[in-house]
């Protein structure tokens, strides 16, 4: 949620963050399951008695809880492995589509359909882009 502007997003969809980021917090601070449901379902109780708020008061209580998880967020927070900031994230290389066009033709002998299939979308694509776009200009092909 962190990449969504505050401006944009609504006020109902701030709390289910706010929430959402709030249990994250209490998953690193309790590691034993049972006093973590614990102290989870405490939370889900404060957030459901001022749920059915006037938005004035929506919006103060939004801040008072932002700034109280500011405080007690945790030194070391958990992190999923393949999300940003964990430890395989990025890790795997996907190639680019472009690199297949470098195979020795032995090496896509290999694969016929697939190849015959890539070149038949190839010119697609090229006919769709034309159809879109236009055709390029020769003179902005050359080279200065």
């Amino acid at each position: 949620m962190a990449q969504v502007p505050i401006a944009i997003a609504s006020h109902k969809r701030q709390v289910c963050s706010l929430y959402k980021r709030a249990l994250r917090n209490l998953e690193a601070w309790y590691d034993r399951r049972h006093v973590y449901r614990y102290r989870a379902v405490q939370m889900r109780a404060r957030f459901d008695e001022n749920r059915n708020k006037d938005l004035a008061e929506g919006i103060r209580l939004l801040a008072c809880g932002q700034q109280e998880l500011f405080q007690t967020k945790h030194f070391q927070p958990r992190t999923f492995a393949n999300s940003a900031g964990g430890c395989a994230f990025e890790r795997e290389v996907i190639p680019p589509d472009w690199l297949l066009d470098y195979w020795h033709p032995l090496e896509k002998a290999q694969y016929p359909e697939y190849f015959a299939k890539r070149e038949q979308r190839k010119k697609e694509f090229v006919v769709w882009w034309e159809k879109q776009y236009g055709k390029p200009d020769p003179k902005d092909l050359g080279h200065h």
